[in-house]
């Protein structure tokens, strides 16, 4: 969508996590057999032979030491899969990630407290992410898997 950016998980945020988790456990790498798993680090399904990680990551606790707000009860952690190594991260033109399935867009504020959510079917991201930046109280939101409620990734303004 124009005027958003889809924003994986930081590089940097990565590299600790695949030392340790936001969990305070050290991941445990193994070869994706199968392939399929969303990949945070990257904006895209792994494929198979590929070698990924799961680990826990709490982005609104993050995002709260860089910018001094309190998330306060929203802070919360929930697995997310990368790769095992550091990777070159998602196509400048792949656009919005993970899109072909019902998702949730939670909104937050400056401050880190929710907004507001929404369920969006496939082909409904636009719309959905329109109205959500409509509103000059919305910061960022956050893009989650319905299925399991998971962090797929943020997206912010520009």
């Amino acid at each position: 969508m124009t005027g958003c950016t889809a924003r994986p998980v930081p590089p940097a945020a990565l590299d600790e996590l695949r030392v340790t988790d936001d969990a305070g456990r050290a991941p445990v790498p193994r070869t994706d057999t199968e392939g399929g798993a969303p990949l945070r680090c990257c904006l895209r399904r792994s494929r198979a032979g590929e070698r990924t990680a799961l680990v826990s990551y709490a982005p609104l606790r993050r995002w709260a030491a860089r910018t001094g707000a309190d998330p306060g009860a929203y802070d919360e952690q929930g697995p997310v899969f990368s790769h095992a190594e550091r990777c070159a991260g998602p196509e400048p033109e792949d656009g919005l990630a993970f899109t072909h399935a019902h998702r949730t867009l939670r909104r937050y504020s400056a401050e880190g407290r929710i907004l507001g959510g929404r369920l969006v079917a496939p082909g409904g991201f636009e719309p959905a992410l329109r109205e959500a930046f409509d509103d000059p109280a919305v910061e960022f939101v956050h893009v989650r898997a319905v299925e399991y409620g998971c962090f797929l990734y943020e997206v912010t303004r520009g």
